[in-house]
């Protein structure tokens, strides 16, 4: 048995930094919240190859006396509180003494600091929590902190380090979130040499909604507003047309402070169940400013998650609140409801377009005469389902070619009978559509041949920061996929073409929902993100409420009854149901 022994204390300090500082984003985040504590109304961040090599923070804050400087880099050394108690009523971002510990333990720091009662500024350099260097300089009022090397002295922990662009996307995400919720304060934010982002300090939350997040969120925002003796909250949730693929764009906001909450997000997302589609998500901005002494931020080393005392209260305040500016603020979906529902049927993609009634030889000459993509062979993969019911396939689909129409319930879902068998069926029509597109678009990209068709307008899309790197970083595999995307300006992309099989998508929430659910394609993961994204291209497909007609109809029965699995839609949902004879004479009593 090996003894126990005491670890030296920078050993210590190494292992605590882990808990503070996993990722250059980490750094970023202390950093920026050590000056909104300092006061400052104006932020400059500034990073390099992705935080690895060269972080640098500004701010025109408090700045440090030169006589804290020496306790400045030490573990538990905070200006924030001094008793247990002070944890309680916290009113600051930081309060462990942690930060510059952490961040100076495991890279090389250099520091210029100025307040406004010193004749010069001080600066320092610090390597592994210790000041090796330290003289006056001629600086402005505030506080300059540059990181350099981050985990230079822990090869194991850089090894871990994603790619630049993944660890810089981080970083901008940070920077999105503490700019968004604290628009008291000016953020500039410089990412190799390039201007991100550059926001006033103009006090206005709608503002700087738009400049952060865009047009869209702002059109499309409801507002939120109440208090109670104890806390009050305020903000903007988003109507039944603005939704995203994951919960990216949702923000929750505590005394400023950008934190989790479970219960939070659970009961804004209940709200919407029978708003917006399936595994989609909706968007907020909410703010809640509370007394910190009924709140408890030091449950995680991140200071991301965080308790409420009697948050039944505010639980059921909140609920009521989303529920009434939901109620009040509803927008009718396009195409479904409104005059739009009889539009030229070139507008949406029924079945009588390009993508259903396409002969062999139709196909041969528009494959001619569109952009055809060779496969990368390092994608290509056999996407296998697995079905149930594979020896009863055939029997489905013969009846489907064989079945009778009789007509459309509700717009969604089309009655037919088989009188061989003496069965109706119920068949969903979207969810039809669905597996047909997704199986030709899945048998177009096994055999390397996508069939593209070229957009006359091309569509242009300003995405942020970290939405365009993903982009860039997954251009060849969404060629590939059919989707001809290229770079057009800081920000931009242009999209020249779209698989033929689609019609005429709304391509901008389209392109928006697959970049909100790609993932960089690595080696081991390539088979599962190409069937996520063809999943997602396919809900495309004609909706509930879309008019379709009997020619469509029946040849939506043909090419289902072609389909490797005609049961369900590439989600599992049911693509058709059927009712005997036997059960409706059952029902009506004609029968025991």
């Amino acid at each position: 048995m090996r003894k126990i022994k005491v670890l030296d204390d920078l050993t210590i300090q190494k292992i605590a930094a882990g808990e503070i500082v996993d990722r250059p984003s980490s750094v970023v985040k202390e950093l920026i919240e050590n000056s909104l504590d300092a006061n400052s109304t104006s932020i400059v961040v500034e990073i390099r190859e992705g935080g690895k090599k060269y972080i640098r923070i500004t701010d025109n804050g408090d700045g440090i006396y030169e006589g804290d400087l020496i306790n400045a880099f030490k573990s538990h050394s905070t200006s924030k509180l001094s008793t247990i108690e002070d944890l309680y009523n916290i009113n600051s971002f930081g309060f462990r003494g942690e930060a510059l510990s952490s961040i100076s333990s495991v890279s090389k720091i250099e520091l210029l600091t100025k307040n406004d009662f010193a004749s010069s500024g001080i600066q320092a350099f610090v390597e592994e929590g210790n000041i090796i260097r330290q003289s006056p300089i001629g600086c402005p009022k505030g506080t300059t902190i540059i990181v350099k090397d981050l985990f230079y002295n822990l090869p194991v922990r850089r090894k871990f380090l994603k790619s630049e662009m993944v660890e810089g996307n981080h970083i901008t995400d940070i920077v999105y979130k503490l700019a968004l919720g604290n628009y008291g304060t000016s953020f500039k934010y410089i990412k190799d040499n390039k201007i991100i982002l550059n926001t006033s300090k103009n006090n206005n939350l709608k503002d700087n909604i738009y400049l952060l997040l865009g047009e869209e969120f702002i059109e499309n925002l409801i507002e939120i507003k109440f208090k109670t003796e104890d806390y009050k909250v305020y903000g903007y949730i988003s109507n039944n047309q603005l939704y995203r693929g994951n919960r990216s764009h949702q923000y929750l906001y505590v005394n400023n402070r950008y934190v989790k909450n479970t219960d939070i997000v659970n009961i804004v997302e209940k709200k919407y169940k029978s708003l917006i589609p399936i595994n989609r998500f909706p968007i907020f901005i909410l703010f809640i400013d509370i007394e910190p002494s009924i709140i408890d931020i030091n449950i995680h080393p991140t200071k991301e998650e965080i308790k409420f005392a009697n948050k039944e209260n505010l639980n059921y305040k909140l609920e009521h609140a989303i529920e009434q500016g939901l109620k009040n603020n509803l927008s009718i979906p396009r195409g479904v409801f409104t005059k739009e529902i009889d539009k030229k049927e070139e507008d949406i993609p029924l079945l009588c377009q390009d993508s259903f009634f396409i002969s062999n030889s139709e196909s041969k000459s528009m494959e001619n005469q569109s952009r055809v993509l060779e496969a990368i062979p390092k994608y290509k993969k056999n996407f296998k389902e697995p079905l149930d019911k594979k020896s009863a396939g055939n029997d489905l689909k013969d009846i489907l070619k064989r079945l009778n129409y009789i007509g459309i319930i509700f717009s969604t879902y089309i009655l037919a009978e088989d009188v061989l068998s003496n069965q109706v069926f119920i068949i969903d029509q979207h969810a039809a559509h669905e597996r047909i597109l997704y199986e030709k678009y899945k048998t177009e990209y096994e055999n390397e041949k996508v069939i593209v068709q070229q957009i006359l307008t091309p569509e242009i899309i300003e995405l942020r920061d970290s939405e365009f790197n993903i982009v860039l970083e997954n251009l060849s595999f969404l060629n590939q996929m059919g989707f001809i995307t290229e770079e057009f300006g800081p920000n931009s992309i242009i999209i020249r073409g779209v698989p033929l099989l689609f019609g005429k998508p709304q391509l901008k929430s389209l392109f928006l929902e697959i970049i909100d659910n790609i993932d960089h394609i690595h080696e081991n993961n390539y088979e599962y993100q190409i069937d996520k994204i063809m999943k997602i291209a396919c809900s495309n497909a004609i909706k509930g409420g879309d008019k379709i007609f009997t020619m469509e109809v029946n040849s939506l029965f043909e090419q289902l009854s072609r389909a490797e699995n005609p049961y369900t839609c590439p989600h599992g949902r049911p693509t058709i149901i059927k009712l005997t004879r036997e059960d409706i004479e059952k029902e009506f009593k004609r029968i025991m």
